[in-house]
């Protein structure tokens, strides 16, 4: 079993800093958590793009902290959430894959019991919200109204505005989303017509549902908040609002001929227009929630912090998508365990506390965000969490920033099992081998020299292999429904 290596930093420090996790009152700052679905490495201009424009991320990576070297939970949204919401690594966390892919070929639940961040906060006092995509609510006990154990508001949150389920999140133009346990309907309920007339953004409903709880939690003064923000951009289908594509309707970009054949997610034949208005408008959205707390007097105490679920889908069919170089500088990208499918665009900003226009090259994972903002709002983890605190580096103090041993992830879907280490300057990927029916060599890679992970060093360093290969097999506990086989999806 393992055990919380999360410590009460926030109290160590005082001595050395005013810590803001006791400012007036003992209050702890509000917490707003951004996720963007599918956003990769490369297609934010603070890290190098330059076609696609997200002026406002640009703006808070000027403003706050980047981390140059921070992973998500797995290659994939399901899993990755989860290594979020609790605080573990793909090893140890009970949701290791997207539904369709346990041994059983029931989808994955989350059980009332489990201690998750939002009820870690809760705990702290805070009041709670989710807006957007949540996907960990796959086995509903009334279809009326949605309920089931992995509901929301039975997972420490007050508020619910989105999509239960994972497939509800894959269409923007949705004929219904959730509110609390209420089921809402668009255009009557018709996806197809909503989409056909563009009459409702899925992610404009919830941008304006978490712009109102703000308002609300400001208003009412009376505890800190924690916002959780899942925004369903730029995830396929790739469409968006007209105002948020003309910007880029004259830049002479192929049409994809094939949008309209898609028989599940939504297209616009202007697919690479599409594309970068989608991330465009995902932009803008931050960038109004950044303005929401400045103009309430709340963004001082406030930690805004945002990252993706895992890298970009590279759509190979769509002419000339490879010219966002998504995942620059790295290879791979969405289902890939390569540096292009896990490590992912991170900015913080937190006015008066985070030091403007910093960097953070500690390796971050996930699952740290559990055991930090529990760090921040003054208390210890309940959770059996693989994570570190990192509030220290957001304080700027480096000297007393712990530093993970390993970081450790394993997936299973499609080309699947992998398994993945990151130990130091090194990276060790083990993949299934068919004919013998077991994983094959584990394969070496010194990222400082290789980003791309194409040269595989592990002969040349065999006493390194040998170490991260100990790592993988003891990093994990099993579980019945991830077992480490190769299996095809229940359809």
């Amino acid at each position: 079993m393992f055990e919380s290596s999360a410590k009460p930093i926030c109290v160590l420090l005082l001595t050395f800093f005013a810590s803001p996790c006791l400012a007036e009152g003992g209050t702890p700052p509000n917490i707003v958590f951004i996720l963007a679905d599918d956003l990769g490495y490369g297609e934010v201009g603070f890290n190098g793009q330059t076609l696609i424009k997200t002026p406002n991320l640009d703006d808070m990576a000027k403003q706050g902290v980047v981390f140059s070297s921070f992973y998500a939970g797995a290659p994939v949204c399901g899993p990755s959430r989860a290594a979020f919401l609790y605080g573990q690594h793909t090893g140890h966390v009970p949701i290791r894959g997207n539904p369709r892919w346990t041994v059983s070929g029931k989808p994955p639940t989350m059980k009332s019991d489990d201690v998750v961040i939002s009820k870690e906060l809760k705990r702290a006092g805070y009041a709670t919200g989710i807006f957007g995509k949540w996907g960990m609510n796959e086995v509903f006990e009334n279809q009326e109204t949605g309920d089931g154990p992995g509901h929301p508001m039975r997972q420490g949150f007050d508020e619910f505005v989105g999509f239960n389920t994972h497939v509800e999140a894959h269409f923007h133009w949705p004929g219904f989303y959730w509110d609390r346990y209420r089921k809402v309907e668009l255009a009557g309920g018709d996806r197809q017509k909503n989409f056909a007339q563009k009459l409702r953004y899925a992610d404009d409903v919830f941008h304006e549902a978490a712009l109102d709880f703000i308002d609300r939690k400001a208003k009412a003064g009376d505890a800190p908040f924690f916002l959780y923000m899942n925004y369903t951009a730029p995830h396929l289908g790739h469409t968006a609002p007209e105002s948020s594509v003309a910007p880029y309707s004259d830049m002479g970009w192929p049409l994809n001929p094939d949008a309209s054949k898609s028989t599940h997610y939504e297209m616009d034949e202007a697919t690479l227009a599409a594309y970068a208005g989608m991330i465009s408008h995902l932009d803008r959205q931050v960038g109004e929630i950044l303005a929401s707390l400045e103009e309430k007097g709340i963004a001082d105490n406030t930690l805004v912090f945002f990252t993706s679920d895992n890298g970009a889908a590279i759509a190979k069919t769509v002419p000339d998508f490879a010219m966002f170089n998504s995942n620059n500088p790295f290879r791979g990208g969405k289902g890939n365990v390569t540096e292009g499918g896990l490590r992912m665009p991170t900015v913080a900003l937190w006015p008066k506390v985070i030091r403007a226009g910093s960097t953070i090259t500690t390796q971050l994972a996930f699952w740290d965000l559990l055991p930090t903002v529990c760090d921040i709002a003054g208390i210890r983890p309940q959770a059996a969490t693989d994570g570190i605190s990192f509030y220290p580096a957001l304080l700027g103090n480096m000297d007393a920033q712990e530093e993970h041993p390993y970081l450790y992830w394993e997936y299973n879907e499609w080309y699947g099992p992998f398994q993945v280490v990151r130990k130091g300057e090194w990276k060790g990927i083990r993949s299934w081998d068919d004919g013998a029916n077991d994983f094959s060599a584990m394969k070496l890679y010194h990222l400082p020299t290789d980003l791309r992970e194409e040269k595989d060093v592990s002969r040349q360093h065999p006493v390194v292999t040998a170490d991260v290969l100990r790592v993988m097999l003891e990093a994990r506990s099993d579980h019945p429904e991830w077992t480490l086989m190769r299996r095809m999806p229940k359809m």
